[in-house]
């Protein structure tokens, strides 16, 4: 026989009668008759199926409960394990939207900053081009004003001279 079923090792204990049902189906099997050229036996399957299912049915409430706490906990621990999963990517996503936002508002700030500096390039330009338009002008009109006060001058001057003397005017007598 195999080391299994080695009576010489203490059995596990188990509650009541579960014991004594499963040593007896122990000893049965140690006891069936050998086929014979194989390390098989020969037993009764329905017997033997009868009492190990009579064995199961024989097994204690709380076994039957820590099974059901075992299942419960698995479960709860693989519900547990999915809302951290999911946490966990929501987490990820979250943060992959703020980097994003936060590359948006960096890339809106160096536009901002680009378009003021062009802005202020651009005004910059226009004002020395009005400064230029402006100088042009004034010099046209200082160089007109100055031809105007030239012939002003002229023609006060002219004013002023003497006149030549006249003929006196023919007094009839």
């Amino acid at each position: 026989m195999t080391d299994e079923f080695d009576q010489s090792r203490p059995a596990p204990p188990v509650p009541g009668g579960i014991a004594e049902a499963l040593e007896e189906l122990i000893a049965d099997v140690e006891q069936a008759r050998a086929v014979p050229l194989s390390n098989s036996v020969m037993i009764s399957q329905e017997d033997f199926l009868d009492r190990l299912h009579q064995a199961l049915e024989d097994l204690p409430e709380e076994l039957r409960a820590a099974r059901w706490m075992i299942r419960e906990r698995e479960s709860y621990i693989a519900r547990t394990n999915e809302k951290a999963q999911e946490l966990v990517n929501k987490a990820r996503e979250e943060s992959k939207q703020l980097v994003s936002e936060n590359y948006i508002v960096q890339e809106a700030v160096e536009e901002a900053n680009s378009l003021v500096r062009n802005a202020e390039s651009e005004a910059r330009r226009i004002r020395l081009e009005a400064e230029d338009y402006a100088e042009r002008h004034l010099a046209e009109a200082e160089s007109v004003l100055g031809e105007l006060y030239r012939y002003v001058t002229e023609a006060r001057a002219e004013l002023h001279k003497a006149l030549p003397p006249t003929d006196p005017p023919p007094v009839s007598e």
